[in-house]
């Protein structure tokens, strides 16, 4: 059996910086993990997607068959979060309306992130006429509020769910627009995508070389925030019977339907309420916690303090 020579082991093992690279990740998660209790809001998060994919499975009961003769019953063994004034349920409606808010609200940040990256991306490195365009009509959106645009849009589209992904991208847009612009002026401005300029290198090649992967991160962020206010501005609208129709569970609607029970019922309402405040509670405590992660100097600090 041959024995590796010196220079052999020294090639075969890892290289030194690979080494430091992965101890001070390693370090990084424990200390997140360990000193930051925002990030334990991600499995709060995990556990209701994973109650969205397996509503089906996980609801005892039908969440839209009416049930006359357990109508407004309390919490019990056999209902959990009590009934409602139609004897549904209430944990299998929150079960399901968990779906519903949740891919609304991610259809909603794909569309309004995907369009508004694309339309400041475009801005930024064309300039001219376009930046002027797309900028004027990025700051006529940002002239409303958010919610009043939203709710705007939807009475005129008419209330249904296609309609109210619409209208919450719509108004999403104009945030990533000026994120995206903001960073793609920045990076343009560097060497080496005036070097990848001059030399000759293609419009697109540039912006998926250079561009994009640098302004992925802040707009990861943006996202992650973003999560929460959709699902209370979908929440909001479907109280107001502008969103998710009935009889499709939805927690807004599950709330507007609870009002006029709050006072003999409330276990109506508390079901849902408490959902979305728990989820609105976890989305930004973990959105921050991705913030500081993902911003330099608040990990150089963290790395000072290993």
């Amino acid at each position: 059996m041959s024995v590796p020579t010196s220079l052999e082991s020294e090639t075969q093992a890892d290289p030194p910086g690979k080494r430091e690279k992965a101890s001070s990740g390693f370090k990084q998660l424990l200390y997140a993990l360990r000193k930051d209790p925002r990030w334990w809001c991600g499995l709060i998060l995990l556990l209701f997607i994973l109650i969205a994919i397996f509503a089906p499975i996980l609801s005892p009961y039908s969440p839209t068959i009416y049930n006359p003769t357990h109508t407004a019953q309390g919490p019990s063994g056999a209902h959990l979060l009590g009934t409602d004034e139609l004897g549904r349920d209430q944990l299998s409606r929150i079960f399901y309306g968990t779906r519903i808010s949740l891919s609304v609200a991610a259809i909603t940040i794909l569309l309004g992130g995907v369009c508004g990256t694309i339309l400041g991306v475009l801005a930024a490195y064309n300039k001219g006429w376009v930046d002027q365009v797309i900028t004027m009509l990025v700051d006529a959106l940002l002239a409303f509020p958010s919610l009043v645009l939203a709710l705007a849009l939807v009475t005129a589209l008419g209330p249904s769910m296609i309609n109210l992904v619409i209208a919450l991208a719509v108004v999403r847009i104009p945030i990533y627009a000026r994120i995206a612009r903001g960073q793609t002026l920045q990076i343009a401005a560097q060497d080496y995508v005036t070097a990848a300029r001059v030399s000759g290198t293609r419009t697109w090649k540039i912006l998926a070389r250079h561009i994009i992967p640098n302004i992925f991160s802040p707009l990861l962020v943006q996202a992650t925030l973003s999560i929460s206010f959709a699902i209370l501005d979908e929440s909001v609208l479907s109280f107001l019977g502008l969103g998710v129709q009935p009889p499709t569970p939805e927690w807004g609607a599950m709330v507007s339907e609870a009002q006029p029970f709050l006072r003999t019922d409330p276990w109506m309402m508390l079901g849902p309420a408490l959902t979305i405040v728990i989820v609105l509670i976890s989305l930004n405590l973990f959105g921050d916690a991705i913030r500081d992660h993902l911003d330099p100097r608040t990990s150089t600090r963290r790395l000072e303090r290993l």
